[in-house]
């Protein structure tokens, strides 16, 4: 059982995690043309439209593109475009 101290220690802990979630909020705080953009992103992706990063991946990595795992979605699209156009 715990004592009295150790309770004590542990809502203050759960009190500073709490306020430095609620501080950081790192979305609300995001430009909002940024938040429309991955909104967007988003959109496209549940649609259909748009390949996800996974697959992006998988045809790099079908065409031998070197550095594909450090690449981001933006990066191994047009990685993959450039090699197609060759």
């Amino acid at each position: 059982m715990a004592t009295q101290k150790q309770r004590s220690a542990a809502k203050g802990n759960v009190k500073k995690a709490q306020a430095g979630a609620k501080r950081k909020q790192t979305l609300k705080n995001l430009p909002k043309s940024t938040k429309r953009a991955l909104g967007r992103e988003g959109t496209k992706v549940r649609r259909g439209v748009e390949k996800s990063r996974r697959e992006y991946y998988e045809e790099a990595r079908r065409l031998d593109i070197p550095g594909r795992s450090r690449m981001g979605k933006a990066e191994l699209k047009r990685a993959v475009q450039r090699r197609r156009s060759r």
